[in-house]
């Protein structure tokens, strides 16, 4: 492309353009140099390999090109002028239908990726264990394990990350083979060793032994929905976060309760008590700390869950806290205030009722 237009525009300068347009008509293109074309063609190749891979024809490259082309002379007061002397208006007919088509083509390879997109396999939740290591107390000494909960096919921006050691997968495996006896009887797990516990052999096989020991329970239903199996992953992050709450430390306890949730989620148990009590730690933690908005969400978040549930324990709590937030926020509360009101009708004063705060102290967490 290049090429031809340099060659025109030296025939131009030269008065020589349109005597050899009218002499040899369309056949331009012999003209030009074939080393010419061949260094055309290999600029543009090169520049189509070096960019990101995209839906875009040969033909819309060119008709880009030529537009570009048709704006540069226009700027300079040039009519654009045909790459023939013969050319006819009727000769772009068939190059236009096949952008036309080719752009149809496109469309529709995009929709398609589209929809494989959404087809791929359902997410699978890996565990992997990312670091372990010895602590030394007083009396004891052990290996502590990080375990990561990762979504295969989803890029998660905060981590869902537990510490483990070795006693607290045996409690779970002797807890889980008392109650899934026929389940886990093809389950194995990593015997326990009188020596060499701390060497980095031992280590790596127990890392690897622990990642396949929570992949295959995670692997039955009946499991992986058990209360024994969920809170083995969120049970002490929430005990933790309730006496940080307790203690005034809510900077501490919001990072705590934020990975309870993340826990929660990645485990789809998100309609427990223990989220919604989860839910209560974040937006007290968040209201404490003069984050307003984010503890309205998460009021919003819970009032969802508890929308068909209207003798829940914290329901009354959660909407005094919603409608009050709402105020706070310039958000509607008029369907939190609506539902204040039936509660109000149905049950006891809600001066009575324990605030959202009060009730995450008072919550035994076993």
């Amino acid at each position: 492309m290049a090429a031809r237009i340099l060659h025109r525009l030296r025939h131009a300068l030269s008065g020589e353009g349109g005597r050899e347009e009218r002499a040899c008509g369309g056949a331009e293109a012999e003209d030009c140099p074939e080393s010419s074309e061949l260094e055309d063609d290999t600029e543009g190749l090169s520049t189509r390999l070096s960019g990101t891979l995209s839906f875009t024809s040969h033909e819309e490259e060119e008709e880009n090109e030529e537009e570009e082309e048709e704006g540069a002379g226009e700027e300079q007061g040039q009519p654009r002028q045909p790459a023939a002397a013969g050319a006819e208006d009727g000769e772009w007919g068939p190059a236009a239908e096949r952008a036309s088509g080719s752009s149809l083509l496109t469309r529709q390879l995009q929709e398609l990726w589209r929809r494989s997109r959404g087809s791929l396999a359902p997410q699978r939740l890996l565990f992997e264990v990312t670091s372990a290591s010895v602590v030394s107390e007083r009396s004891s000494k052990y290996v502590l394990y990080t375990i990561y909960l990762i979504r295969s096919g989803r890029f998660d921006k905060a981590p869902a990350a537990i510490a483990r050691r070795y006693s607290d997968f045996e409690r779970l495996n002797r807890r889980l083979r008392c109650r899934f006896g026929c389940d886990m009887a093809g389950i194995a797990f990593p015997r326990k060793r009188l020596h060499q516990n701390f060497t980095a052999e031992t280590i790596a096989k127990r890392s690897r032994a622990f990642e396949q020991f929570l992949s295959h329970l995670h692997s039955i239903a009946e499991i992986r929905r058990s209360p024994e199996f969920l809170e083995f992953f969120f049970l002490q992050d929430l005990q933790a976060a309730q006496r940080l709450t307790c203690t005034g430390m809510y900077r501490e306890a919001l990072a705590t309760w934020a990975n309870a949730y993340r826990l929660q989620d990645r485990l789809g148990a998100c309609s427990s008590s223990r989220f919604l009590l989860t839910l209560a730690g974040l937006a007290v933690c968040h209201q404490e700390l003069d984050e307003l908005g984010e503890a309205h969400g998460c009021c919003e978040q819970a009032l969802q869950l508890l929308e068909a549930q209207d003798s829940h324990p914290l329901l009354g709590p959660f909407l005094q806290a919603h409608v009050h937030l709402a105020w706070k926020v310039g958000k509607d509360k008029r369907h939190s205030e609506a539902r204040l009101q039936d509660l109000r009708e149905a049950g006891p004063p809600l001066q009575q009722q324990p605030t959202l705060k009060e009730c995450l102290i008072k919550e035994p967490l076993e």
